[in-house]
């Protein structure tokens, strides 16, 4: 039962980590360099990365918390760490490995309902 309660833990500090992923998005993305385009992604992985933390916050609570946890957790670094890393630098070349980032986080809430 103890390890099942890292999950929460890790939700928190992903949580923590969107959050600040979010203030740089609002703040530091005003730059004129960059396009709405680029902005547009790097929000929406923002709201995919703070949703899916707060997921993770409820792991610990499933019948399945490591199989749960591992899919949204490969997810969020698959999905939302390819629209950031597409945002910030421009490069599309990862963008490949979003959908299979996605199809992580759709494991990770059908392991939450096992």
């Amino acid at each position: 039962m103890a390890r099942s309660k890292l999950w929460g833990r890790v939700g928190a500090v992903s949580g923590a980590l969107a959050v600040i992923a979010g203030a740089y998005g609002a703040h530091g993305l005003r730059r004129s360099d960059i396009d709405d385009y680029l902005k547009e992604l790097f929000a929406t992985g923002n709201q995919y990365h703070f949703l899916h933390s707060l997921a993770l916050l409820a792991v610990p609570h499933c019948r399945r918390p490591h199989l749960a946890g591992s899919f949204l957790t490969s997810g969020m670094v698959l999905f939302c760490g390819t629209f950031y890393y597409h945002a910030l630098t421009g490069d599309p070349t990862l963008t490949k490995a979003a959908p299979y980032g996605g199809t992580l986080l759709i494991l990770g809430w059908a392991a939450m309902a096992l």
